[in-house]
């Protein structure tokens, strides 16, 4: 089932319509933007989706609104802190994950301007390639972690199915995986 079938036959619960139309799959404009997603997804890991759609707001709030700059000069004292918000996911690899990965972005943002500009310089590459990319950059950057945020943030397709009237709005967003089909047409 895809997510679209799945947000339209769920039904009860807003927070997953939400997000799906009008977050996932959309290309997102800054590096604090992708940066947020990343740990978004990186959090997600051994639970569910909603769990984090649910505490968005708290992750925000708790790590500065995902600003790479601060969240990269994080210490010991402001992990200790966040280890004791119930609002978040409480988990020091991940929390410590966070920090290393907004120090890596840095690094990424000295040589290549950007997150995002290094990102589309890797562009195109398969499932595999952008997994080892990942790895070789950041921390607690799994299979599947790296597979949703890419597919979340529109340069891998598979957000929206083609019957979802999301999918036309996202389309006219010119994603990074809809260069291939334009560039076909």
């Amino acid at each position: 089932m895809s997510y679209c079938d799945y947000v339209q036959k769920a039904g009860k619960d807003p927070v997953h319509k939400l997000y799906h139309d009008k977050e996932y799959g959309f290309p997102l404009k800054s590096d604090n933007e992708l940066f947020a997603r990343l740990i978004l997804e990186i959090n997600q890991a051994g639970l569910s989706w909603e769990t984090i759609l649910k505490k968005k707001d708290n992750f925000f709030k708790a790590f500065d609104d995902f600003d790479i700059d601060k969240v990269s000069r994080y210490s010991e004292k402001k992990i200790d802190k966040l280890l004791q918000d119930a609002g978040i996911i409480r988990n020091r690899l991940k929390i410590e994950a966070t920090i290393h990965n907004a120090k890596s972005i840095k690094a990424i943002q000295k040589e290549f301007r950007s997150f995002k500009n290094w990102l589309n310089q890797q562009h195109p590459k398969t499932k595999d390639e952008w997994v080892k990319l990942f790895k070789q950059n950041f921390r607690f950057t799994g299979g599947e972690i790296v597979n949703e945020f890419l597919v979340s943030t529109g340069y891998l397709q598979g957000a929206h199915i083609e019957t979802c009237p999301v999918y036309k709005k996202v389309i006219k967003l010119k994603p990074k995986w809809a260069e291939k089909i334009a560039g076909e047409i």
